[in-house]
């Protein structure tokens, strides 16, 4: 009988040091193990909840065309200095921005692009000869190239 209960006890112990461990608990009374350890099991409650908002959240955002592309057109001496920003990769919209280049009469001098995680574009485009650009400023670059944009959105809708 005695070395039954010794066996019960003992295991208990371990089962203790086990909990102490894992729980990085420094009790030494084993319901203060304990209680360390139901604190231990809330703070990862806590973390899965916060990681599967996370989980769901990002997920949302691959299903989500996400916000519109940040669109900023600053005037050059001879042209346009155009910056396209997107927190997600964007395929296909280059070939838009460069319609609405085509459009406008803007011929591309310089030009700096990634598709790779996010969407960035750097571009100066400068008035072709060919085409009458004298009435042309910034805004209604930006306004071409928005519409661009708007028209890849809807396009990308559709798949």
């Amino acid at each position: 009988m005695v070395a039954r209960v010794h066996k019960r006890t003992g295991g208990m112990h371990r089962s203790l040091q086990r909990l102490r461990s894992i729980t990085k608990s420094h009790a030494r009374h084993k319901t203060s193990v304990i209680l360390d350890a139901s604190e231990y099991i809330r703070d990862l409650k806590q973390r899965l909840l916060e990681l599967n908002q996370l989980a769901v959240a990002a997920a949302q955002k691959v299903i989500d065309c996400g916000p519109m592309p940040m669109l900023k057109v600053e005037p050059q001496e001879n042209g346009f200095m155009i910056e396209v920003l997107s927190q997600r990769s964007c395929q296909g919209l280059l070939v838009f921005i460069l319609e609405a280049f085509e459009e406008l009469g803007l011929e591309v001098l310089q030009a700096r692009v990634s598709c790779v995680d996010n969407f960035c574009l750097e571009a100066i485009g400068i008035k072709n000869n060919h085409k009458d650009t004298r009435h042309m400023d910034a805004q209604v670059v930006e306004q071409v190239v928005s519409k661009a944009i708007q028209n890849w959105r809807e396009v990308t809708k559709q798949y």
